[in-house]
């Protein structure tokens, strides 16, 4: 009785005051505080059709699928309320969780009567299905009942209750019941009792219940949903359940998670590893765990992330490569698991408040992820390469279906990403045209009289570098606003009302901005965003002689569609030394800046040429001059299939 009423104190707390996408207002070693979706009103910009289209087309239409293909059915069934087949693979639940959490964080923006309606119907349904000892799975049932925890490599039983209690903790926080959380403390509770040292051994085959259940211990303060995390992540069972060095491997998890040295296996599973990982490092400090999150995250960095923030480059087992083994027409690059890297590198941010984590976010959020949904919305891709045939990429539904409510629930929490607090002030990590009105300070508490704080954001980022911060304490108050200077500008500068600010603006980091702010005073940033190309480490092979173009934080790409007079994409080549020319137009692609750049068009077809030829013969090709355009690589196969690639050759001027 006594934990059951410190379970309702802490929840009866929460419901009284916004929570941001991670609660780490209590935790120890987060230097940054999350700011609550609601507090954070998107305006027009770049990001505001993206989730427009997610709220009124994406998430409604996927509810819709996921009924078609019996996602729900699969619930209804266990309680009796429809006679159906199971459907679907054995991880269709966290499918429809995911759903429920996007649509949440879409609550916890702006109330909408009839979506809430939606969610309490389906929570009805799979809260019904529960078995008293707390169990709830579609999947483990009937004949595979015997099954239950004795596949837990494959599983996914773990995995599912994960999305559940993030789809719970979302509700809850969007001010929705409590039903489907403590139908979650509950499966909880289960785990609890029956699994850990001297009982029944327990592992998570795909990791996400370790991030889900360290939320959860954000909001219960139960000690024992903290310690069930760390025992998961310890890999204590790795020899009562005979795990195999290639099962560890490609499971990401198994193993003492401190053991780990280099990101390889199944991608998403270890994103999601590393997030859980590191929420626990935000708890507890643990200095092995720092350490070892440290040494995985510059793994990733330095040989194994592609330049659209996309990981994951085999598609044998969804999984890592070996470092700089990042092919481009071969890379698997799951949608998921961008987002994976961008929660990872979120929990890595609050941790230290160092900007490199925050330009990995904006690198993977712009390209990688946002190039998982259509234009339209409905459409999706599982896997994002950088260079396309005429396979057909998108698709509106996939038998495994993680990546679509995976992009929905991004989108919904967008706002929750901007900013952040910490005792120092307030920081700026994305550059949107928004409205922030929260509070300065740390405390886990409602807004304190005369700490409130207004920032308004107006800004064309990313397709120009002009942002205008208008600043608005509650009353005249000394603190630090910290601006992103993003590590791609190569140059940038601040004033403060009109007035240079004269420190160091270094790029990669963030510019601490203190002075004593009243009501209205002004900050104007401008970052230099031009067209620019970028090379490729010389040991990636696959991008030897070619360049790709980046605008701001956006990775570009051709298409063989826009390509006038270039009968095919593959066999032209970017011009040396040529400057490229950048235009807005607002009629393609939802609106974006279009860029030329001179090219050359080999006269004789490549496919033309033998297979091998002396170097003299090949240096002897000969082109004729095109004009090469470029879109934002999130825009591609939004105009059917068509050739596509990001890293194009690169050719000397005057051949």
């Amino acid at each position: 009785m006594k934990r059951l009423a410190l379970i309702v104190f802490f929840l009866g707390a929460a419901a009284g005051f916004p929570q941001g996408v991670l609660h780490v207002d209590a935790s120890p070693h987060a230097k940054l505080k999350s700011v609550p979706v609601r507090a954070v009103k998107m305006g027009e910009g770049f990001w505001a059709p993206r989730m427009r289209v997610n709220i009124e087309r994406s998430i409604p239409s996927l509810l819709q699928l996921l009924e078609e293909h019996g996602v729900m059915d699969n619930f209804r069934r266990l309680s009796g309320r429809k006679q159906a087949p199971r459907r679907g693979p054995l991880y269709t639940d966290s499918d429809l969780y995911k759903w429920i959490e996007a649509a949440a964080f879409v609550l916890q923006s702006e109330d909408r009567p009839q979506l809430r309606a939606q969610i309490d119907a389906l929570v009805d349904d799979i809260v019904a299905a529960q078995e008293p000892s707390g169990y709830l799975n579609t999947y483990y049932v009937d004949e595979r009942v015997k099954l239950r925890w004795q596949e837990m490599q494959r599983g996914h039983e773990l995995y599912c209750l994960g999305h559940m209690l993030q789809a719970a903790i979302a509700y809850y926080r969007a001010g929705g019941s409590r039903k489907l959380l403590d139908a979650g403390i509950r499966f909880v509770d289960h785990l609890v009792e029956d699994f850990g040292p001297a009982k029944r051994p327990l592992l998570t085959g795909h990791p996400e219940f370790e991030l889900a259940v360290s939320e959860l211990y954000r909001v219960t303060r139960d000690p024992r949903h903290l310690e069930l995390a760390r025992y998961l992540l310890s890999g204590a069972e790795r020899e009562r359940l005979k795990l195999r060095e290639s099962e560890l491997r490609y499971m990401f998890s198994g193993r003492p998670f401190t053991e780990r040295t280099q990101l390889e296996g199944h991608s998403v599973r270890a994103m999601y590893a590393a997030s859980g990982a590191t929420d626990y490092y935000l708890e507890t400090g643990d200095a092995a765990c720092w350490k070892t999150l440290e040494g995985l995250w510059r793994d990733m960095v330095t040989g194994k992330m592609y330049l659209t923030g996309g990981v994951g480059s085999r598609s044998a087992g969804e999984a890592f490569g070996e470092a700089y083994e990042l092919p481009n027409r071969q890379a698997y690059t799951e949608s998921c698991a961008a987002i994976g890297s961008m929660m990872w590198n979120w929990r890595m941010l609050a941790a230290t408040g160092e900007a490199r984590f925050a330009d990995v976010i904006e690198r993977a959020l712009y390209n990688g992820i946002n190039s998982g949904m259509s234009l339209d919305g409905t459409l999706y891709c599982y896997r994002n390469p950088l260079e396309l045939g005429l396979e057909k990429i998108r698709n509106p539904w996939y038998d495994t279906t993680c990546c679509p409510p995976n992009l929905q629930r991004t989108l919904a929490s967008l706002p929750g990403y901007m900013y952040s607090t910490s005792a120092e002030g307030v920081y700026v990590h994305l550059y949107h045209s928004s409205v922030l009105d929260w509070h300065l300070g740390t405390a886990a508490e409602p807004r304190p009289s005369g700490s409130g704080l207004r920032l308004e954001q107006k800004t064309r980022y990313p397709w120009q570098g002009r942002v205008e911060i208008t600043v608005t304490p509650a009353e005249p108050r000394d603190f630090t606003v910290f601006l992103r200077i993003p590590g791609w500008s190569p140059g940038a500068a601040v004033a403060v009302n009109g007035q240079l600010w004269k420190a160091a603006v270094r790029a990669g980091e963030y510019l601490p901005v203190r002075r004593k702010w009243q009501a209205g005073d002004r900050i104007a940033l401008t970052l230099e965003v031009t067209a620019r190309l970028t090379a490729a480490n010389p040991r990636l092979a696959g991008n030897a002689g070619r360049v790709a173009v980046e605008w701001g934080p956006l990775v570009y790409a051709a298409e063989q569609v826009d390509q006038q007079g270039v009968p095919l994409l593959f066999d032209a080549a970017l011009v040396a030394d040529a400057r490229p020319r950048a235009s807005w137009k607002p009629e393609l692609l939802g609106g974006v800046v279009l860029i030329e750049h001179r090219g050359a068009v080999y006269e004789k077809p490549l496919a033309e040429e033998p297979l091998y030829q002396s170097v003299a013969a090949a240096g002897a090709r000969r082109t004729r001059p095109a004009t090469l355009r470029l879109i934002p690589y999130y825009t591609f196969a939004n105009r059917g299939p068509t050739e596509m690639q990001v890293w194009m050759r690169y050719e000397p001027a005057g051949r």
